[in-house]
C-alpha cells in the first residue's frame, strides 16, 4: 500500500465541531472515535449502529478537504479497532465498517452547508420548524447558526424560503443530481492531481498558475505557435500534459 502524503491541514477546520450529532449508543462510539480520527488528521462525519443481520458499526470519515480514499479507510480501521475493543462501547459482537461520506453525503458541520451551497438537500428536524419537520430544497446560504433553504416542496400558504437552526437538525443529506455528480468529479480530479504532485509524480504548479487558481481562474498557459509533428517526443509530452489537464489539447493546431 502506498502512503498518501497528507495535505496541509487548517487546524481550525480539522477541529470544527459537528452540529448534527447522533444520540444513544452511536454517541458513545463517537466520543471514543472522534479524538482518534482528529489525531490522525480526519474528521468524523457520522456514526450509524445497525442491528440488521447482526450488529454493524459504520463510521463515516473524511479529510478536511472532503476526500477519503481506500488507503485512508484502511488506516482508520487499523487505528480504531483496538481502541474500540478496549473501550467496549457496545455490549455485543459487531462488525466495524469505515467509509467515505459519498456523493449524496450527510451535512453535519457549518462548512458542509457552506461548501455545498446551490445544491439540493433533504433535511429532517429534531425539533419542528415552520409547522413541519421535513424540508427539501436548495441551500441558499448560511446565516449565523442557521441554514437558509429555498424549498422545492412548497405548498399553498407556506414560505418559499426558511431558516433552519443547524443544531436542531436531526439529519441533512444531499440529493443526488447531475450537477452534484459533476462537481464531485471535478473535485476528485483536483484532489488526485494534488496528491500526485505531493508524491512527486507530477510537476508542481508554477507560481503564476497558483495565483490564478487561487482566484478561480484556469492557468494561462501560452501555446506554441509552431505545429507539433506527430509521433515525436515533443508531441507525446504535449499529449501527456493535455491528459493531465495542464494545457488545451488543441493548442498548436
Amino acid at each position: 500500500m502506498t502512503d498518501r502524503t497528507a495535505p496541509s491541514v487548517d487546524a481550525g477546520l480539522l477541529a470544527e465541531p459537528r452540529l448534527v450529532v447522533e444520540p444513544g449508543v452511536a454517541a458513545r462510539v463517537s466520543a471514543i472515535a472522534e479524538p482518534v480520527l482528529q489525531g490522525m488528521g480526519y474528521r468524523l462525519v457520522r456514526i450509524r449502529v445497525s442491528g440488521e443481520a447482526g450488529c454493524t458499526v459504520q463510521i463515516m470519515a473524511e479529510r478536511p478537504d472532503g476526500t477519503m480514499l481506500i488507503d485512508d479507510c484502511e488506516a482508520v480501521s487499523r487505528a480504531l479497532s483496538p481502541v474500540l475493543d478496549v473501550a467496549d462501547p457496545i455490549e455485543r459482537a459487531y462488525r466495524l465498517e469505515i467509509s467515505s461520506p459519498g456523493i449524496d453525503r450527510p451535512l453535519v458541520r457549518r462548512s458542509d452547508f457552506e461548501r455545498h451551497a446551490g445544491h439540493l438537500v433533504k433535511i429532517e428536524m429534531a425539533v419542528g420548524a415552520h409547522g413541519r419537520k421535513r424540508f427539501r430544497g436548495m441551500i441558499a446560504g448560511v446565516e449565523g447558526n442557521a441554514v437558509r433553504i429555498r424549498r422545492d416542496d412548497v405548498k399553498a400558504g407556506e414560505e418559499a424560503e426558511v431558516l433552519l437552526v443547524m443544531e436542531e437538525i436531526a439529519d441533512a443529506r444531499l440529493v443526488l443530481t447531475d450537477e452534484l455528480i459533476a462537481e464531485s468529479m471535478r473535485r476528485g480530479k483536483a484532489a488526485e492531481r494534488e496528491m500526485r504532485r505531493g508524491l512527486g509524480l507530477a510537476p508542481p504548479l508554477a507560481e503564476h498558475a497558483k495565483r490564478e487558481l487561487s482566484k478561480g481562474h484556469k492557468p494561462n498557459y501560452k501555446p506554441s505557435k509552431k505545429p507539433l509533428a506527430k509521433n515525436t517526443k515533443q508531441h507525446r509530452l504535449a499529449a501527456e500534459r493535455a491528459r493531465r489537464g495542464e494545457i488545451d489539447p488543441t493548442e498548436g493546431d
